[in-house]
């Protein structure tokens, strides 16, 4: 019951990152919604640490499933990039136009890992049989 809840909010905050990037030309509503998307996957990957114990299966490395690993390390890095783009953002917004390649560039990424992370997602929760 809980997978399809977090599953849902998966998507939504893919969809809501969907919304931030086509109002990347508007500056104050790119930043409210992107950020919001952000926070909002942060909050979600507490309620599955808090839920499934996240963290100390990740830990296991050697003993999940290789769709486990390679969907945390995907995630991590997604949370990683997060960083770099709240860092470039600021910069962005403090008038550092030159930062502005280097910012798209970073946000596609970012982008990309956390259509992967959601992709992954579906894999990771699958019981292992036994």
């Amino acid at each position: 019951m809980e997978t399809w809840l977090m599953q849902a909010q998966s998507l939504c905050i893919v969809l809501l990152m969907v919304i931030g990037i086509a109002n990347r030309k508007k500056r104050q509503r790119h930043v409210k919604i992107m950020s919001v998307a952000m926070i909002w996957d942060v909050i979600l990957i507490l309620q599955i640490e808090l839920s499934r114990s996240a963290i100390i299966k990740a830990s296991k490395a050697l003993s999940n499933t290789m769709a486990l690993n390679i969907h945390v390390t995907i995630a991590v890095l997604t949370v990683v990039l997060y960083g770099f783009m709240i860092q470039s953002g600021r910069k962005l917004l403090a008038g550092k136009i030159e930062i502005k390649p280097r910012h798209r560039n970073l946000g596609w990424t970012t982008f990309a890992m956390r259509i992967l992370t959601f992709i992954t997602s579906f894999w990771a929760v699958i019981p292992k049989d036994g």
